[in-house]
C-alpha cells in the first residue's frame, strides 16, 4: 500500500478542482506516492513520466464532480443549516453563476463561514474513502 500525504492530497485536489479555462491534473505514483501535476497552461513538472496518463502505475486525482461534492452537497448544507432558505438557494443553481449568488447569499445571511468548514470536512470525507477505495494509505503530518 503507497502511502500520501493528506496535506500534499488537498492540495492536488484543490489544484485539479481550480481548472477553469485550461486542463489541469494530478496523478498519485501507486509505486511512490510522488504526486505529477500536469497543466496544459505551463509545463509544472518538467520530468513527467511518458505513461503518466495511460498506464495502471498512475491514479488520476478526482475533483469535486467524481467526488460528488458538487451541487448535491451545497444542497446538503442549505437543508442542515438553513432550511428555511433551501428553495431559494436551489433557485440559485437554475442558472450559470449559481456559486457566486450562493457564496454572496451566504456572507449576507453570515453563513458563508459555515459553508467553508461544512465544505472542508466533507471533502476530507470523500478524499479519505477514495483513498480507501484505491489502496492508498493516508499519513498526517504531525505539526
Amino acid at each position: 500500500m503507497v502511502a500520501v500525504e493528506l496535506e500534499a492530497l488537498r492540495e492536488a485536489y484543490a489544484f485539479v478542482d481550480s481548472a477553469q479555462e485550461w486542463q489541469k491534473a494530478a496523478y498519485i505514483s501507486l509505486e511512490t506516492g510522488r504526486i505529477w501535476w500536469v497543466s496544459d497552461m505551463d509545463d509544472i513538472e518538467e520530468d513527467l513520466p511518458d505513461d503518466l496518463e495511460e498506464s495502471d502505475r498512475f491514479l488520476l486525482v478526482p475533483d469535486k464532480h467524481d467526488l460528488d461534492l458538487g451541487t448535491r452537497l451545497v444542497m446538503r448544507f442549505a437543508a442542515e443549516v438553513l432550511p428555511e432558505r433551501h428553495a431559494r438557494i436551489a433557485g440559485f443553481f437554475e442558472r450559470r453563476g449559481a456559486y457566486g449568488r450562493f457564496k454572496d447569499f451566504l456572507a449576507e445571511q453570515q453563513a458563508l463561514e459555515r459553508w467553508y468548514c461544512y465544505e472542508a470536512e466533507a471533502t476530507d470525507r470523500a478524499l479519505r474513502a477514495w483513498c480507501a477505495e484505491h489502496g492508498i494509505e493516508l499519513i498526517e503530518k504531525a505539526t
